[in-house]
C-alpha cells in the first residue's frame, strides 16, 4: 500500500491591516466639544485633540504588529520546510533500505545473508547491476511555486537504490579488463549468495580466472540447476541458460544478450536495456574479496550433496541396546544415523518450519523405537496440537498408550493432573523398590511426543510448568519428552531447553532459530522446496558440530511390521486418561457393581490415574442431592437408581399424592424403604400454596433428619430458599449443567467448573467429575407407576345419617349431588332452622354457604357432633371460622372435586367428590 504523501508547507499569508478606530477617536472629540459648550472653557477643547492622537497611535501599533506577524510566519514556514525535508530524507532512507533488502547486491548479501527459496533462477530473475536513481513511490501534496515543484520532483526520485534488470540470456560487460573483471565477480558472487548450489551452477574457465571457482556452485553438474556461464571475449558461446560476457570496449554484443554495460569506470556506467539507457554506479569486487566470500560459503552444501535422495525405514537395521532407546532414524553422508533418547537425552527438541518434514521425523522416530523395543520397555503418549492427524496411524502399535489431539480447557486440566500423578506414581514405585532410578525396576519408560509445542503453550500455559517438571525429573523416573515446534526461540523456556541436550532441526526460516537449537546457521541455510524436505541436522551432547541426515520415511507396511512383532504384548496403559464418554449404558458397568450397592456412574480421578465407579449404598448412605437445568439428566439419574433397586419409592409428582407420601414417611405411619427418590422437589414445593409449601419443606427436613435405614435422593433445578435447606441437609451433591454461571455458583459450584455445554449426565460430585450411567428406554416407567399408585383414591360416599357441606353456589351443587347420590336426601340449608326429620330413614346431605351455616348454627352443631362435615377445598378459610380447625389440613387440589371431611374430634381428611368437579 502506498504511503501517505508529504504535506508541503503553505506559503505564509500577508497579515491583514488592522482597522482604524474611527468611532473610538470621535468619542473624545465629541466629549471635548460638549464640555466647551457647557463650561465655556477653551481648555475643554484639549480633550478633542485626543481623537486624532488615538488614530495616529493605532496606525503606528498596527504597522508594528504586521511586521512581527510577517517575521513569525516566515520563521514558522522555514521550520515547516525543515521538517518536510527531514521527513523526505527519512522516508527515502526507509524506502532505500527496503529496496536493498528486496534486491541485494553482493555487499548486502555478505552483510545480511538472504533467505533462499526453493526456486531456481530463471530468465525473469532480476539481478542487481549497480546503484542509481529510480522513481520513488513517495508523493507530496500542496503548493504550486518553484520551491514546491522542486520538492515534488525530489520526492518522486530516490537516489542510491539498486538498479536491477532481468537476467534473460545473460549480461555483456564492455570496457577495460580490470573493471570488467571486478564487475563480473560482483555479479557472480551475488547470484551464488542468493541461490544454493542445487539451484545454480557455474561453468566456464573464466570463472577460475575471476576467483569464483571456490564457490560450491562451480565445477559440479547438478540435475535441474540453472547453469550460468562466465565467458571471455572471443570464447565459444557455452551451452548454458545464461552467461556473463566480459568484452573489450566496442566489441559486438553476443546474440541473446539483452543487457549491455559500458564501463569506463565503476561510477557513471552506461547500461543499455530494451527499456532504455540507464546511468548506474556499478559494484566491483577484487579477486581476494571473491575468494574470501567463496571460502565462507564453501561448506553450504557439502553434506547435502552426498545425502541419499530417499531412505525407507525398512532399509535401516535396528540394533536394540540393553539399557537405552538407541534407534536408527535415517542416513548421513557415510553411515546410518543413530540417536538414543536415553543416553543422548533424556529429552529432545525437534524444530522445523511448515512443510520441512517434522511430523514425518516424529513418526519415524516413534516407529523405530517400537520396532526395536517392546511395550515392556517403552510406552508412548502422542500429542498433536496443530489439529492434524499425523499420529493417527501409530495407534496400531501396542506401545501407544494415548493419542491426544487439540484439548479444551477441561482436557488441559486433566492432562496436568494425569502427568503429575504419573510422576508421583513412578516416584512411589522406585522408592518402594529401594532403587535409585528406573533402570533398577521393571517399569517401561514413557516417551511423551508433542507436535507443535507452541500451540500447546498458547492455549494451555499451565501445561508448560508440568513439562518443565518432567524435564527436570524425567531421567531418573523414565519419563522422556520429544518436543516438536516450528521455532524454539521464544517458545521453549530456558529451564526446559537446558534439560533437552538432544537437538534435531529441519529447515527453519530464521537463522536465530537454527543457532538456538544447533548452535550454527546450518538449518536456516537449507534450501526451500521439496528437495530439502526430510533433511535434518542432529546435534547430540557429544557432537562438536551438527550432522546432516536424510530422515527415513515410514509407510503403512513398517507400522504393520512393528505391530506384528509384539502381537502378544499387552496394550500400554495410558497415564493420560481419556475423557469420560458421553454415554455409559448401565449394562456395560453392571458387572462391576458390588452386591448391595447401586451405580451412579463413572468418576474421573486423573490425580490418581483412575476412573472408578461412583456408588451409593441404599439403607446405609444418608442420601444425595442432584441439581441441574432441564435436560441436564436429573430424571435419568433417578431412573437409573430406581432400575437397580427393588425397594425404591419414587415420590409421585402429583401434589396430593406427594403430600400423603411424605407425611406418612415423616410421621412414620408408613414404613420407609431403603431408597426414596424425588424428582423436581423445588417445583413440587413451589407449586403448593405458601402454607402447604412451607409445611411440606419442614416434613422433608424432618424425614431426612429422622431417616435411619433409608437413603434419600432428591433432584431439583435450583437451590434457593427452603429448597436450599433441604438439599444442604443431604451429605453429597451432584451438580449437573446449570442455566448460567450465577445459578451454578449459587448451587455450590466453582467458577472454573462451569460449562454451559456440559453434556447431559455429566456432573461434579465432590471434587470429581462423573458421567451418570444411562438406562435403556424400556426401563423408564418407575416414576409414572409410582404416581398412578399413589394417586388412586376412592370417591366419597355418605357414611353417616347427616352430612353438612359448606360450598358456594349451594343450589347448583345440591342438584349435582342429588343426581350423583339418588339414595340420599339432598336439601339446601336456609337462614332459619332447617328440618331434616322427614328424611331420617335415609342419609341426608345438607348443602349451604358459609353465611347460611352461621345463621343455622343449631343444625351445624348437630352435624358437627353426630354426622360428617364437608368443606370444599375452594373454601379453606371455613375450616377455622366454622369448624375451629387450627392445624393445616392435607393439601387438596382446588376445582377438582376435593373437600375436607371432619367427623367428631378427628383431624381433617381429604375426600374426592366427583359430583363437585367443575363442569
Amino acid at each position: 500500500m502506498d504511503s501517505l504523501p508529504i504535506a508541503i508547507p503553505a506559503a505564509p499569508a500577508d497579515p491583514r491591516r488592522p482597522p482604524v478606530p474611527i468611532v473610538a477617536a470621535l468619542v473624545p472629540v465629541a466629549a471635548g466639544v460638549a464640555l466647551w459648550l457647557i463650561t465655556d472653557s477653551l481648555y475643554a477643547l484639549c480633550f478633542a485633540a485626543l481623537g486624532p492622537l488615538m488614530i495616529f497611535a493605532s496606525l503606528v501599533d498596527g504597522a508594528r504588529a504586521r511586521r512581527k506577524a510577517r517575521r513569525d510566519a516566515t520563521i514558522a514556514g522555514e521550520r515547516a520546510w525543515a521538517d518536510a525535508e527531514i521527513e523526505l530524507a527519512a522516508r527515502h532512507d526507509e524506502e532505500r533500505a527496503a529496496r536493498w533488502h528486496r534486491n541485494p547486491d553482493a555487499a548486502v548479501c555478505l552483510s545480511q545473508p538472504p533467505l533462499r527459496g526453493g526456486e531456481r533462477p530463471a530468465a525473469a530473475t532480476e539481478i542487481v547491476i549497480g546503484s542509481g536513481a529510480s522513481p520513488s513511490g513517495l508523493r507530496s501534496s500542496g503548493g504550486d511555486g518553484a520551491r514546491e515543484r522542486d520538492f515534488q520532483r525530489r520526492c518522486g526520485t530516490i537516489e542510491r537504490v539498486p538498479v536491477a534488470v532481468a537476467l534473460g540470456g545473460g549480461i555483456a560487460l564492455r570496457g577495460p579488463a580490470p573493471i570488467v573483471a571486478a564487475v563480473a565477480r560482483a555479479l557472480v558472487v551475488q547470484l551464488c549468495l542468493r541461490f544454493g548450489p542445487r539451484q545454480l551452477a557455474l561453468a566456464g574457465e573464466a570463472a577460475s580466472e575471476l576467483g569464483v571457482n571456490v564457490f560450491p556452485h562451480f565445477g559440479r553438474s547438478r540435475r535441474g540447476a540453472f547453469l550460468l556461464g562466465v565467458v571471455h571475449d572471443g570464447d565459444e558461446a557455452p551451452d548454458s541458460d545464461a552467461a556473463i560476457w566480459m568484452l573489450t570496449s566496442g566489441a559486438d554484443v553476443p546474440e541473446g544478450v539483452t543487457t549491455v554495460m559500458d564501463l569506463q569506470a565503476l561510477r557513471g556506467a552506461k547500461v543499455r536495456t530494451p527499456q532504455g539507457i540507464l546511468d548506474v554506479d556499478a559494484e566491483g569486487l577484487s579477486r581476494a574479496q571473491a575468494e574470501a566470500a567463496g571460502v565462507k560459503r564453501a561448506g553450504d552444501a557439502d553434506d547435502l550433496e552426498v545425502l541419499p535422495d530417499a531412505v525407507a525405514l525398512s532399509e535401516l537395521t535396528q540394533t536394540p541396546g540393553p539399557h537405552g532407546l538407541a534407534v536408527a532414524i535415517g542416513r548421513g553422508d557415510r553411515d546410518t544415523m543413530t540417536v538414543d533418547l536415553v543416553d543422548d537425552g533424556p529429552h529432545a527438541i525437534v524444530t522445523g518450519t511448515t512443510g520441512a518434514g517434522k511430523s514425518e521425523l516424529l513418526v519415524t522416530w516413534v516407529t523405530a523405537m517400537a520396532r526395536a523395543y517392546g511395550p515392556d520397555r517403552v510406552l508412548f503418549v502422542l500429542a498433536d496440537f496443530k489439529g492434524g492427524t499425523a499420529f493417527e496411524p501409530l495407534r496400531v502399535l501396542p506401545h501407544v498408550a494415548a493419542v491426544i489431539t487439540d484439548l479444551d480447557d477441561e482436557g488441559a486440566r486433566r492432562g496436568v493432573s494425569s502427568l503429575t500423578a504419573e510422576l508421583r506414581r513412578r516416584e512411589a514405585v522406585i522408592a518402594s523398590a529401594g532403587a535409585r532410578d528406573i533402570s533398577d525396576v521393571e517399569m517401561p519408560r514413557l516417551v511423551i511426543v508433542v507436535d507443535e509445542f507452541a500451540a500447546l503453550l498458547q492455549d494451555h500455559a499451565e501445561l508448560g510448568g508440568v513439562f518443565t517438571d518432567i524435564a527436570a525429573r524425567g531421567r531418573a523416573l523414565g519419563m522422556h519428552l520429544i518436543i516438536g515446534t516450528q521455532r524454539a526461540a521464544g517458545v521453549i523456556r530456558d529451564a526446559l531447553a537446558a534439560n533437552c541436550p538432544l537437538r534435531l532441526s529441519l529447515r527453519v526460516s530464521d537463522a536465530g532459530d537454527s543457532r538456538a537449537v544447533l548452535g550454527t546457521d546450518a538449518a536456516a541455510e537449507l534450501p526451500g522446496g521439496l528437495e530439502s524436505r526430510g533433511i535434518a541436522f542432529v546435534r547430540r551432547p557429544r557432537d562438536h558440530e551438527p550432522t546432516a541426515l536424510r530422515v527415513a520415511l515410514t509407510g503403512a507396511a513398517d507400522l504393520r511390521a512393528a505391530a506384528l512383532l509384539w502381537t502378544g504384548a499387552d496394550q500400554g496403559v495410558s497415564p493420560w486418561l481419556p475423557v469420560l464418554p458421553r454415554l455409559i449404558p448401565l449394562a456395560e458397568i453392571g458387572e462391576e457393581v458390588p452386591d448391595g450397592w447401586l451405580a451412579v456412574g463413572r468418576a474421573d480421578d486423573p490425580q490418581r490415574q483412575a476412573q472408578p465407579l461412583e456408588l451409593i449404598r441404599p439403607g446405609t448412605d444418608r442420601g444425595l442431592s442432584i441439581l441441574g437445568a432441564p435436560g441436564s439428566g436429573r430424571t435419568s439419574a433417578l431412573r437409573l437408581l430406581a432400575e437397580q433397586s427393588s425397594d425404591a419409592l419414587w415420590i409421585p409428582r402429583d401434589a396430593e399424592s406427594a403430600w400423603d407420601t411424605v407425611t406418612g414417611l415423616a410421621q412414620r405411619t408408613r414404613v420407609a424403604p431403603s431408597l426414596i427418590l424425588c424428582d423436581d422437589i423445588d417445583l413440587q414445593i413451589g407449586d403448593l400454596p405458601i402454607e402447604h409449601g412451607q409445611h411440606l419443606a419442614q416434613l422433608w427436613e424432618q424425614l431426612i433428619r429422622g431417616a435411619v435405614n433409608a437413603t434419600i435422593v432428591l433432584a431439583a433445578s435450583r437451590s434457593s430458599g427452603p429448597i436450599g435447606r433441604i438439599l444442604d441437609s443431604l451429605p453429597r451433591r451432584a451438580l449437573l449443567r446449570m442455566p448460567n454461571r450465577v445459578e451454578h455458583l449459587a448451587a455450590g459450584g466453582e467458577s472454573q467448573s462451569f460449562d454451559r455445554d456440559r453434556p447431559p449426565g455429566r456432573a461434579v460430585l465432590g471434587d470429581r467429575e462423573i458421567q451418570v450411567a444411562w438406562v435403556e428406554a424400556e426401563h423408564q416407567g418407575h416414576e409414572e407407576s409410582a404416581a398412578r399408585e399413589a394417586g388412586e383414591q376412592l370417591p366419597w360416599a355418605p357414611a353417616t345419617r347427616l352430612t353438612a357441606l359448606v360450598t358456594t353456589g349451594a343450589r347448583s351443587v345440591a342438584a349435582s349431588l342429588a343426581e350423583a347420590y339418588p339414595w340420599c336426601t339432598v336439601t339446601v340449608a336456609s337462614a332459619q332452622h332447617t328440618s331434616v326429620e322427614e328424611g331420617i330413614d335415609r342419609p341426608v346431605i345438607v348443602v349451604g354457604e358459609a353465611e347460611t351455616w352461621q345463621r343455622d348454627w343449631t343444625l351445624w352443631q348437630r352435624a358437627r357432633s353426630e354426622g360428617e362435615i364437608l368443606i370444599r377445598a375452594e373454601n379453606p378459610v371455613e375450616l377455622r371460622q366454622l369448624a375451629g380447625i387450627r392445624q393445616l389440613p392435607p393439601y387438596a387440589r382446588p376445582h377438582a372435586g376435593r373437600a375436607w371431611s371432619l367427623r367428631g374430634d378427628g383431624i381433617p381428611e381429604r375426600v374426592v367428590i366427583p359430583a363437585l368437579t367443575r363442569r
